[in-house]
């Protein structure tokens, strides 16, 4: 899915949404647990549910390779759901030398034909371009939410740039608006128009609305462009918001809540 397609189904959809499956096998719904494959039962059930609300899905890895083959096969089963005009990411956060991270590509790219895939650049260059496949995004950490972020992302260098600023001014070299993409965290909008003083055109994928506290509002006015710009991700937020056989309905409700404040941001800002 190229920029411009990415674009169309946010206006078409008035929405920016992400939608996390975090799929945990201790969280679903106990009655799931008695399917043949209950990972993918929840996670078909969630995007049937939110399918029109949202622009993107976002898989986070560790959920499905910790349950060994049966979660490689449910996740399969998954990417193979989604449906085409829906923007797919692979939250592996990969990152290593570059004949491996050119087999992670193969893995995630080409064999289970994601768009993206979410990159750790602490090795650099060679860890992150064997990811720019034609028709496919690289999606690079660079400043994140979590508590441990302050441990390395904000040291400052002799010349008084913050590591990540670094990675944004060093990675934005390695491709394009086109092919790549940053993780911000929501929590600190302020850092978000900063970042923006540094690539003003690229899409940011934004976690941390929703369950760990960011403001969907401060987010848009500090990181809308005028491509939007922005696919700000929910997970917990959403796809648990009920425990029961009514689960789906629920995580519908948690969505239509976030489009429709995404629809209004977007009349405002686009």
């Amino acid at each position: 899915m190229n920029r411009d397609d990415l674009f169309d189904n946010i206006n078409k959809k008035s929405s920016f949404l992400c939608v996390g499956l975090d799929t945990d096998i201790n969280r679903i719904p106990s009655f799931l647990l008695d399917l043949e494959d209950p990972i993918f039962e929840f996670n078909k059930r969630i995007i049937d549910a939110t399918m029109d609300l949202c622009v993107a899905y976002k898989p986070n890895i560790a959920f499905y390779e910790a349950l060994g083959s049966e979660g490689w096969r449910s996740l399969e089963k998954t990417i193979d759901y989604i449906p085409d005009d829906i923007f797919t990411i692979a939250d592996a956060k990969r990152g290593d030398i570059g004949n491996t991270s050119a087999l992670y590509a193969k893995a995630f790219l080409e064999r289970m034909n994601f768009d993206s895939i979410t990159i750790a650049p602490y090795m650099g260059k060679d860890s992150v371009t064997p990811f720019l496949i034609d028709g496919k995004w690289v999606i690079i950490l660079a400043l994140t939410s979590n508590t441990g972020s302050f441990d390395f992302q904000r040291i400052m260098s002799k010349d008084n740039k913050a590591l990540y600023q670094q990675v944004l001014e060093t990675s934005s070299e390695w491709g394009t608006t086109e092919n790549t993409m940053y993780v911000v965290g929501a929590t600190r909008a302020e850092d978000l128009s900063y970042i923006r003083t540094i690539i003003p055109d690229h899409f940011l994928l934004v976690p941390g609305v929703g369950a760990q506290g960011g403001s969907l509002s401060a987010v848009a006015e500090a990181g809308m462009n005028s491509h939007c710009g922005l696919l700000v991700n929910s997970s917990r937020g959403i796809i648990y918001a009920d425990n029961s056989v009514n689960f789906a309905d629920a995580a519908r409700e948690k969505a239509k809540g976030l489009q429709e404040d995404m629809e209004n941001l977007l009349e405002h800002y686009i």
